[in-house]
């Protein structure tokens, strides 16, 4: 069908595959009574299935838990922190303070963007790879084009402290020897042995189990939507029950401007 005919077609009407909700009678979630089928399942099992339309196994739900509790920093120095720690500073409100903190998180150099790139790399090198070609070639061209492998190196130091607990769970769940994650390994090999010395760090790590999980990249950016939630609302509190602004307030002495000098009034520009 063309434009018009589409826009025709879905005017006045929702279908939907994933569900819907009949006031007062039921609410059914990707084929299921929510209320009945679903009643006991989990919030993660929940979350992921909504995104992926598959059921996990309890030991890869505490898998994907873990991903997110590993990296719930209440620290408001850390970006997306900083935005629910500012936001309780000025007296916003809690939905606004963390919806923009959840929004930069998807920060393209050092946020969930480059956790999307780190999968988006694995499928890509495990497709190459399943053609014949070398894992060496496939982190040379990307070292080549994206001057560094996603998901490996860190800008501030070397060490991860959320990779030794992530290692222990998947040593005690039986995964550390996923397919992914082996990939993942190998590629450590590789960029040790560069210049810049990367080591894989958690983005890549997680990147590679979701890949382990089956998720695509969109999958994935989804799943990973809220996983700093929970380090955020601790510092939208502690700053909203300070005295309001006092959060990283930035004295007019500390600003280095060499703009353009005092004006008067009469010299604005016509």
């Amino acid at each position: 069908m063309s434009g018009p005919e589409l826009l025709q077609a879905a005017a006045g009407r929702l279908r939907s595959r994933v569900g819907g909700f009949v006031p007062g009678v039921r609410a059914v979630f990707r084929g299921h009574d929510l209320h009945a089928d679903l009643a006991d399942m989990d919030w993660m099992a929940l979350y992921v299935f909504g995104i992926t339309g598959k059921r996990y196994t309890p030991a890869q739900i505490e898998l994907m838990h873990a991903i997110w509790t590993y990296t719930s920093f209440p620290d408001a120095r850390l970006w997306n922190n900083r935005e629910a720690g500012l936001a309780g500073s000025t007296r916003s409100t809690g939905a606004l303070g963390l919806s923009a903190a959840l929004a930069v998180s998807e920060a393209g150099i050092y946020g969930s963007g480059v956790l999307t790139k780190s999968i988006d790399f694995f499928l890509r090198a495990r497709a190459r790879l399943d053609t014949g070609d070398a894992l060496a070639d496939c982190v040379a061209q990307e070292l080549e084009h994206m001057r560094g492998v996603p998901g490996y190196g860190r800008p501030l130091t070397s060490v991860d402290e959320r990779m030794p607990p992530m290692m222990r769970l998947l040593r005690k769940l039986g995964f550390d020897q996923m397919p992914y994650i082996r990939l993942a390994l190998q590629v450590q090999d590789l960029t040790l042995m560069k210049r810049h010395r990367l080591k894989l760090n958690y983005g890549g790590m997680s990147a590679a189990l979701a890949a382990d999980l089956g998720m695509s990249q969109r999958e994935y950016t989804l799943f990973l939507f809220p996983c700093f939630l929970a380090g955020m609302v601790p510092c939208y509190i502690e700053a909203s029950d300070k005295p309001a602004g006092t959060l990283f307030p930035t004295p007019c002495a500390d600003v280095a401007y060499e703009g353009q000098g005092p004006r008067r009034w009469a010299d604005r520009p016509r």
